[in-house]
């Protein structure tokens, strides 16, 4: 493969990694306007999902141009695969934070004040995992990987325990209050939502690190 190749390639990985870290500060954003319930922070967050579509179709059709051009083989082709998968993650990572904006945008503040400790704590997790698969994917680190995979059980826990919570509190509200409840329920689905594409990401730096796909597979909790 020729020099000319792996100087794209090596573009287009940065160019994935920039994406990659705009996403996360998007969830890092939609948790403060969440906290402080800042309607104007939570416009920020949907104003930046058009750049990030934009760049998400962009980081796509260099992915494809490359192949197509050079059709590399063995691990340079795990790579642009890899970005290939990795950009669509990212996209609907992005789609998640701005459905939590939107709805820090009418949420109930008594009801937050209820609930939202719990709420709290699945996003620190959910967050955390986040960044442990963007950097597993930065150092290409498999056991890293792994690790992150052992994550998402226990937000799918967390996310169970919450939903139970918040049904129960639903109970004998009036619509306005099932309604509200309904907004924090969306939110913790979005988290949650959030950590399966997290959990791809992980998958998908243990398939270009060994060519492994361990997709489906039962991941081992840390």
């Amino acid at each position: 493969m020729t020099a000319h190749f792996f100087s794209l390639l090596d573009d287009l990985l940065h160019r994935s990694f920039r994406m990659a870290g705009a996403v996360e500060h998007m969830l890092a954003t939609g948790g403060e306007a969440l906290e402080r319930l800042d309607a104007g922070l939570a416009r920020t967050i949907i104003e930046q999902d058009r750049t990030v579509d934009e760049e998400e179709v962009a980081i796509e059709k260099e992915a494809l141009r490359l192949m197509t051009l050079f059709q590399p083989m063995g691990a340079d082709m795990r790579r642009l695969c890899t970005v290939l998968k990795v950009n669509n993650d990212l996209e609907r990572i992005a789609d998640c934070a701005v459905n939590i904006a939107q709805r820090v945008c009418r949420i109930s503040p008594g009801v937050l004040r209820e609930l939202g400790g719990d709420l709290a704590e699945l996003y620190r997790a959910v967050r955390r995992m986040l960044r442990d698969a963007l950097n597993a994917l930065a150092l290409v680190d498999e056991d890293a990987a792994s690790g992150v995979r052992g994550q998402d059980a226990q937000i799918d826990g967390m996310y169970a325990r919450y939903v139970r919570k918040v049904i129960a509190a639903a109970g004998g509200r009036d619509p306005g209050g099932v309604s509200a409840c309904v907004d924090v329920l969306a939110i913790a689905k979005s988290l949650e939502r959030i950590a399966d594409h997290a959990a791809n990401i992980a998958e998908d730096v243990i398939y270009m690190s060994s060519g492994r796909i361990v997709r489906h597979s039962v991941a081992q909790s840390r």
